[in-house]
């Protein structure tokens, strides 16, 4: 029975981190530059400040920036963040080098692929539909839809119930690994870890605990595995 392999979205299929700190930098730029009364590096640090609090799926970051800095928000000024934002974000936005080639050959293998992921479902959607990557994907399970976040064991148990397979015929491939390994090994799957500066005592731990999570640099190398 050939397995379901199961990805993690941002920062394992592509760069989100990087993408979206040059996007928020770029908004805050063009608001400073158009009133915001506040010096870049102070609105740089209150936007994260805003989003450590609300989460990065909250969607009014920048109303929030401005009705703390001028007492109430700014219309225009939330627009040009957003514009800015959104238009720098799909402008980088790309995945990581040879992505759709393994992509292409885990469907060549006979794979059936899907994405767990803690996210909006529209937006991930719309990386996925952006990169022309949504073809490949049987199934996107979000925390949204499903109403728990990873690592807890509902998301993936509910992944597994929407693909037809068993966790024993299963892997997640994912940059973290409390919330994407660590989540599928307490279901019943095995893991692959990508993208992470795991310390050596992790890896150490990973080993004495016998965990099935494998450690590779970047999705590139999934072929040698799978």
């Amino acid at each position: 029975m050939k397995k379901a392999v199961f990805f993690d979205i941002d920062d394992t299929i592509l760069d989100t981190s990087t993408f979206a700190k040059s996007a928020r930098k770029s908004a805050i730029r063009m608001m400073v530059d158009n009133g915001l009364p506040i010096s870049f590096d102070e609105a740089y640090s209150l936007l994260k400040e805003i989003i450590g609090q609300k989460g990065s799926n909250y969607d009014k970051h920048f109303d929030v920036l401005t009705k703390t800095v001028l007492g109430e928000k700014n219309s225009m000024l939330i627009a040009l963040g957003m514009i800015t934002y959104h238009n720098v974000k799909f402008a980088l936005l790309r995945p990581f080098p040879k992505t759709m080639d393994i992509l292409i050959y885990l469907k060549s293998k006979g794979y059936r692929l899907a994405v767990i992921s803690n996210g909006l479902t529209i937006k991930q959607w719309e990386k996925l539909v952006r990169l022309n990557l949504h073809n490949f994907f049987d199934k996107v399970i979000t925390s949204e839809e499903v109403g728990f976040e990873k690592p807890n064991k509902y998301i993936f148990d509910e992944a597994l119930k929407r693909m037809g397979c068993g966790a024993e015929n299963s892997i997640m491939i994912g940059n973290r690994l409390d919330t994407d390994c660590m989540g599928a090994i307490n279901a019943g799957m095995s893991s692959i870890l990508v993208n992470s500066n795991i310390s050596p005592e992790k890896i150490q731990k990973i080993k004495d605990d016998n965990l099935d999570i494998k450690i590779i640099n970047n999705i590139s190398e999934l072929d040698k595995l799978l």
